[in-house]
C-alpha cells in the first residue's frame, strides 16, 4: 500500500505541475502571436503602386487616371503612389488631390525622395503618409514660371487654405501646412520638433515629418511600406509609363506647347504668304500635330479637336487654288484655333498660350515676308512689268514730225476729229476750242499718238 501511496502522490504532483505550465505556455503562445501577424489578418488583394515623378502637369494627371481606374477594375485593395517630384502646376496637382480623395480605395504616399511644392499637396491628400529615410516634404511656397516667387495676396491665400485642407483631412496640424508655403507666417510648434520664424519655409526630413505627425512609418520601399499596412505584398502591380504617355508628358509642358504653337502658326503662315518653299508648310503641320497628339494622349482633347484641325488645313490648303476672296482662309484659320483651345486643359491657358506664339510668329513671318517679298503670293494679283519706251513698248508711233505743220480740218473738231496734214488723214484733238470742218489748223504739239491742233489764221 505504501508503494500505491507513493505513486497516487507522484502522479498527482505531476498533474498539478502540468496545470501551472499550462498558462505560462499560453502566454507564450500569445506573445509569439502578437509579434509574427496570424495569416488571417493580412489584407490580401492587388496593390497598385503608381509613380508620381517629375513635374506634375497634365499629363501626370492623366497618367494617374489610368491607373486609378485600372486599380478599380482589377478590385484592388490599395493603392501606392511613389512620389518623387519637385512639384509643377498647382491646378494639376488640385485635380490630382480630388482624384485622391474621391478614391473608393484606400491611397497611400509612399515618398522616396521629394515630396516638394505641389507633390507635399498630393501627399497630404492620401490616407497615410509613409517614407523612406532620408526623403523631405514641404517647401510648397508658388513660384511662376520663370521661378520667381508669387506675391499675390489672394492667390497665397488660395493656395494656403488648399495645403491646410489638405493637412487637416488625417488630423495633421494645420499650421505647419500652412508654413509649408507661407513666408511670412511664424510657427513654432516645439513639441512636433518644428519651428519656423518669418522669411523662413517648412521642409520636413522623413525624421521630422514621423515626429510632427506628417509621415505614420518609415520605410525602405514601397513594399515594405505595403506590408506596414497590413496588406499582402503577394500580389503587387507597377504602373509604368506607356511610350505615348512619356511624349505626351514632355509635349503638355507650358513651354513646349507654347514653342509648337509657335512654329505651326509661323510655318502655316508664311507656306501660305510666300508659296514655293514647301519645308515651313510641312514643319507648322507637324508642329500643329504633336500638339493635337500630346493633349489627345493626355485626355484633354477629343476626336472633335482633330476634326477641326484637318478641316482647318483643308481650308489653308484650298484658299491657294479657289478664288475665296480670303473666305476659306478665314476659316481655316478659325477651325484651327478653335481647335487649339479645345484641345487645351483650359481656355485661359489655351488662350494665353496662343497670343504669346501669335505674337512672336508675327515677327518671324514679317521678317520673312520683307526678305522674300518677290516671291510673295500678292504677286499674284499685281501687275509687275511696266510697258517703257525703253523696254520697246510704244503703245502708236509718235509723230513728232507733225510739230508745226499745217493742214486743213476734215470733220467739225469737238475737240476731236479729222483732218488732212501733210496729205495723210489724221486724228487730232484742239485744245479745248470748237473747229469747224475745212478751216486752217497748225499742229501745237505731239504727244505719243495724241495730236493736238489749234486753228490757223487763213
Amino acid at each position: 500500500m505504501s508503494r500505491f501511496r507513493r505513486g497516487l502522490v507522484s502522479f498527482t504532483a505531476a498533474i498539478l505541475l502540468l496545470m501551472l505550465c499550462i498558462p505560462v505556455l499560453a502566454g507564450a503562445a500569445a506573445s509569439s502571436g502578437s509579434t509574427d501577424r496570424p495569416a488571417g489578418e493580412v489584407k490580401s488583394g492587388p496593390v497598385f503602386i503608381i509613380p508620381v515623378e517629375h513635374e506634375i502637369e497634365r499629363g501626370l494627371q492623366s497618367f494617374l487616371e489610368r491607373g486609378f481606374a485600372e486599380a478599380a477594375n482589377y478590385g484592388a485593395v490599395l493603392i501606392v503612389l511613389e512620389i518623387d517630384t519637385p512639384g509643377g502646376l498647382v491646378d494639376s496637382a488640385e485635380q490630382i488631390g480630388s482624384l485622391i480623395r474621391d478614391s473608393d480605395i484606400p491611397v497611400t504616399a509612399f515618398i522616396k525622395g521629394d515630396a516638394a511644392s505641389a507633390g507635399s499637396y498630393i501627399a497630404l491628400n492620401a490616407d497615410n503618409i509613409i517614407m523612406k529615410p532620408g526623403s523631405m516634404i514641404g517647401a510648397a511656397s508658388l513660384v511662376d514660371r520663370n521661378g520667381n516667387s508669387v506675391d499675390d495676396a489672394k492667390i497665397v491665400s488660395y493656395w494656403k487654405s488648399k495645403m491646410v485642407g489638405a493637412a487637416m483631412l488625417n488630423g495633421r496640424d494645420p499650421d505647419i501646412a500652412a508654413g509649408m508655403m507661407d513666408v511670412n507666417l511664424v510657427v513654432n510648434k516645439p513639441e512636433l520638433g518644428v519651428n519656423k520664424a518669418a522669411g523662413q519655409i517648412i521642409a520636413l526630413t522623413s525624421d521630422e515629418a514621423l515626429k510632427a505627425g506628417y509621415a505614420e512609418h518609415l520605410a525602405a520601399t514601397s513594399e515594405e511600406a505595403v506590408g506596414l499596412l497590413g496588406f499582402s505584398t503577394d500580389d503587387i502591380f507597377h504602373v509604368k509609363q506607356t511610350g505615348a504617355e512619356k511624349v505626351s508628358h514632355f509635349l503638355t509642358n507650358p513651354v513646349v506647347m507654347i514653342i509648337l504653337l509657335f512654329i505651326g502658326i509661323a510655318g502655316i503662315v508664311i507656306e501660305l504668304l510666300v508659296p514655293g518653299f514647301g519645308a515651313p508648310g510641312i514643319i507648322g503641320t507637324l508642329a500643329f500635330a504633336l500638339y493635337f497628339f500630346g493633349n489627345y494622349v493626355a485626355g484633354f482633347a477629343g476626336a472633335e479637336t482633330w476634326l477641326l484641325f484637318i478641316l482647318g488645313l483643308v481650308m489653308l490648303v484650298l484658299e491657294l487654288f479657289v478664288p475665296s476672296f480670303g473666305i476659306l482662309g478665314l476659316l481655316g484659320s478659325v477651325c484651327l484655333i478653335a481647335g487649339v483651345v479645345r484641345a487645351a486643359f483650359s481656355y485661359t491657358h489655351a488662350l494665353l498660350n496662343l497670343g504669346i506664339a501669335f505674337a512672336a510668329a508675327a515677327v518671324v513671318i514679317a521678317v520673312v515676308v520683307v526678305t522674300f517679298k518677290e516671291r510673295g503670293i500678292w504677286n499674284r494679283f499685281i501687275l509687275q512689268e511696266s510697258l517703257t519706251k525703253e523696254e520697246g513698248f510704244v503703245p502708236a508711233l509718235e509723230k513728232l514730225s507733225l510739230i508745226g505743220a499745217a493742214g486743213m480740218s476734215i470733220t467739225p473738231l469737238r475737240p476731236a476729229g479729222t483732218a488732212m496734214i501733210g496729205g495723210e488723214r489724221v486724228d487730232v484733238v484742239t485744245e479745248g476750242s470748237f473747229i469747224n470742218p475745212d478751216r486752217p489748223i497748225a499742229v501745237v504739239k505731239v504727244e505719243g499718238g495724241r495730236v493736238v491742233v489749234k486753228e490757223a489764221a487763213e
